[in-house]
């Protein structure tokens, strides 16, 4: 198959939201060929058997551009890249030739023979003694004889001659994907405030939402790190977030996998506000150490179907990262029997304690109808009166629906033998009602005591 070359270069300052413009179009070319290099601050891409998968050169370089891959893109569906954000291109039978054509202006395409000598990286040293002998084109310096181009400028100026009119096989240093996202950033100027740290750190996020789309993953946690001014900066101060090592450290975690930057920054500049460096910072660093595949999106055939704000659990983690984690919890069922063991209430945030308590009970609630439980408990159970009848009362008479349902238990309260009858019980005025009667306890009257323990919502 006849080789095909595309050589490209991002335009200077065309896309500085990113941290690495050309690593990041790099990241994007190998989706669509394993043949990546990079040479100086041009990649170029070797696409032969790419060009029939992907239905001939024009729909190449289309699936190249596509916004789909683009930084902080707000619709990955989005049909092409911006105008600024494109970079130059230029094609050829071999690397050298289409990284020639790239450095001329848009002007027709010239045959091989005719490209300037200037163009082959390999002339660039001789290009004032080839002006004086009269060789300004490819095509002239190929007709000189070789032995004496070999013995005036090296042998190393025919074999790239010979590479790039495809008589030499090229040989280049292929890129990969890496597995783990770890990029770092220097910074233009010391940055002496935290929230100041966002402006780089959202250029990271950028080049991380490259990478999580390549690998069509989503980001479960980040970590940010910034390095000390060591001139300036206190050995001796350590807290959360420094430990006295020059680096400063910042952790972040997300219920779901997501390759949305926007929630990313949020947490960042809900923690960054509340973080003070001891020094000014140099560097940043950001990782993601934890990522996980992420399933495709069927979209609707329908137009009207519209989504308007956010999933519950970003807003969850934006208010955990504003207060504090104490101050969002989340409820965990435990396999327990006794009502006030049957639930734990953990920070929203704690990815470890929610790992090690999820899943339901398979003691206490598989094999009971869960709607007999109610959604809130009393702190601690509430003495009823109770009626002429005994039946219990609150804020009036109480009507018994549904049990008696027997829970009882050795040691429970420091008491032994320990029986509760429950009870689903609906009132007049205070709605439905969990409350149990006490068998083995008996009031000075010789009745049955009642107790209010829950509330169903």
């Amino acid at each position: 198959m006849r080789p095909h070359w595309i050589a490209l270069q991002p335009e200077p300052a065309a896309q500085p939201e990113l941290a690495d413009a050309l690593r990041a179009w790099a990241w994007r070319a190998l989706r669509l060929t394993p043949l990546v290099a990079q040479v100086d601050s041009v990649l170029v891409l070797e696409v032969s058997a790419s060009v029939r998968l992907f239905g001939g050169g024009a729909a190449l370089l289309q699936a190249l551009l596509q916004a789909q891959y683009g930084p902080l893109a707000p619709d990955p569906g989005a049909a092409s890249a911006s105008v600024a954000s494109a970079p130059r291109l230029a094609q050829g039978r071999t690397a050298l030739v289409a990284m020639a054509r790239l450095q001329l202006p848009p002007l027709p395409r010239l045959p091989i023979d005719a490209l300037p000598v200037h163009t082959l990286a390999a002339a660039a040293p001789h290009r004032a003694t080839l002006a004086r002998l009269g060789v300004h084109d490819w095509g002239t310096l190929r007709a000189l004889p070789r032995g004496g181009v070999a013995r005036r400028f090296g042998a190393g100026l025919l074999d790239a001659l010979d590479c790039a009119y495809g008589q030499r096989p090229e040989r280049y240093p292929w890129l990969t994907l890496p597995e783990v996202f770890d990029e770092a950033l220097e910074l233009a100027a010391q940055v002496d405030a935290a929230p100041a740290l966002l402006f780089g750190a959202r250029r990271l996020l950028a080049q991380l939402q490259v990478w999580l789309r390549v690998r069509q993953r989503g980001a479960l946690a980040l970590e940010l790190q910034w390095q000390l001014d060591a001139r300036r900066s206190n050995a001796a101060h350590t807290d959360s977030h420094h430990s006295g090592d020059g680096w400063g450290r910042l952790q972040l975690r997300t219920a779901q996998a997501s390759q949305d930057m926007r929630h990313w920054e949020r947490l960042l500049a809900e923690q960054l506000a509340r973080v003070t460096l001891p020094a000014p910072v140099l560097y940043l660093r950001l990782r993601a150490p934890a990522t996980q595949p992420l399933q495709s999106e069927s979209r609707s055939l329908l137009p009207d179907e519209q989504r308007s704000g956010d999933p519950l659990h970003q807003m969850l983690e934006r208010v955990a990262a504003r207060l504090g984690p104490g101050s969002v919890l989340r409820v965990a069922l435990q396999d327990e029997h006794r009502p006030e063991s049957m639930q734990h209430w953990h920070p929203a945030s704690d990815q470890a304690q929610r790992g090690a308590r999820r899943g339901t009970p398979c003691g206490s609630l598989c094999g009971m109808d869960a709607g007999l439980y109610p959604a809130w408990l009393c702190a601690s159970p509430q003495p009823l009166a109770t009626g002429p009848d005994g039946a219990p009362r609150f804020h009036g008479p109480l009507a018994l629906l549904a049990g008696p349902q027997r829970i009882e238990a050795a040691g429970w309260d420091d008491d032994c033998g320990v029986q509760r009858d429950y009870f689903i019980a609906r009132g007049a005025v205070s709605g439905l009602l969990w409350v149990f009667r006490q068998r083995l306890s008996r009031s000075d009257a010789g009745a049955a005591q009642w107790y209010l323990h829950g509330l169903f919502a």
